[in-house]
């Protein structure tokens, strides 16, 4: 019964991380699963291994952010620019969620990016400049993206040892 349990709970480790796509917690609830496993099989792992995954998990969450504001700084962005940045890729995820099964939240968040780095940077800079500008919160948030869901998958591929009987 054991291992029935372990390919469920190893199947959800992976789907977890299709939630990456619609900027969810993915790498919060792949965790939330090891956890529940270490409580089910106490022997199975060391609390130590999930501190560390939460710990993990913290930094890919703060990557994310920190790339699309550096991104979005170094092609010109200011503060505001910044926040707009931040506050579009949020938005467009929830908007374009509904659309292209799901997919319409990764295109919503990385254009939400850039649109709203532009809004935020065209009052009081010329078109090209929050353009340029704008272009950095859509690669800074791209990136920011692949380093967070490539984490995710760092999380789930070394949980499933300690997860298999």
């Amino acid at each position: 019964m054991e291992y029935f349990w372990a390919i469920l709970l190893i199947l959800g480790l992976c789907l977890s991380q299709v939630l990456q796509i619609f900027s969810l917690p993915a790498n919060w609830l792949a965790i939330g699963l090891v956890a529940l496993w270490k409580l089910a099989y106490p022997t199975s792992m060391e609390w130590n291994f999930i501190l560390i995954l939460l710990m993990v998990a913290g930094v890919a969450e703060a990557l994310e952010f920190i790339l699309q504001a550096r991104y979005a700084g170094k092609y010109g962005a200011s503060t505001r620019g910044n926040l707009g940045g931040i506050i579009g890729a949020v938005a467009g995820a929830i908007f374009g969620a509904p659309f292209f099964l799901g997919l319409g939240a990764l295109i919503g968040a990385l254009g939400g990016a850039w649109l709203g780095c532009l809004v935020a940077e065209l009052p009081g800079r010329s078109r090209d400049e929050a353009m340029h500008a704008a272009k950095g919160a859509f690669v800074g948030k791209a990136l920011g993206f692949t380093v967070k869901t490539a984490i995710g998958a760092v999380i789930v591929v070394t949980s499933i040892p300690r997860v298999w009987p």
